[in-house]
């Protein structure tokens, strides 16, 4: 790769890394395989950099190659990499307008995302970004009709899990 690419590849990595740290919260469950899983994302990016075209915004394709590498080791470990188990996660800020109740809807809420599949947390967690269902369509390689369809089902599913 030239310097040129090199140059491009780092100071897009750099500005939307939040993007794989965000990805790397969902799929594990400490430290170590948060590393582990941000620097297998970094290495596929930088594989998978040269062909990037730019015929999407570099931050739509490094969620494609975020998510597709986080849900293939996902998956090759058979579930060794745990999402979040929330009862374990401490609040670190408190403040005075504290509010127990949206903590406790939180937790409820996460804990219902731990139960989707994969591809279904990839769904949420875009979702939750405020992406729009054409920007979820690309990132997942899945038309828009399908992006609606599925999200539908799946904000089903989640109220059937809190509110069995």
């Amino acid at each position: 790769m030239d310097k040129e690419l090199e140059h491009q590849f780092i100071t897009n990595l750099e500005k939307h890394q939040n993007i794989a740290h965000k990805i790397c919260r969902i799929y594990t469950n400490d430290q170590d395989s948060h590393n582990d899983l941000f620097q297998e994302i970094t290495i596929q990016l930088w594989k998978a950099y040269p062909k990037f075209r730019g015929e999407a915004k570099f931050s739509t394709w490094m969620y494609r190659v975020a998510l597709n590498t986080a849900i293939t080791l996902y998956r090759k470990k058979k579930r060794g990499i745990k999402t979040q188990d929330f009862d374990t996660v401490h609040f670190k800020i408190k403040s005075e307008e504290y509010n127990g109740e949206v903590e406790e809807n939180l937790k409820m809420m996460y804990a219902a995302i731990s139960e989707l599949n994969d591809i279904e947390k990839a769904l949420v967690f875009l979702y939750l970004e405020e992406k729009n269902y054409r920007e979820i369509s690309e990132t997942l390689g899945i038309t828009e009709v399908n992006a609606r369809v599925k999200m539908n089902r799946v904000k089903t599913k989640l109220k059937s899990i809190i509110n069995p």
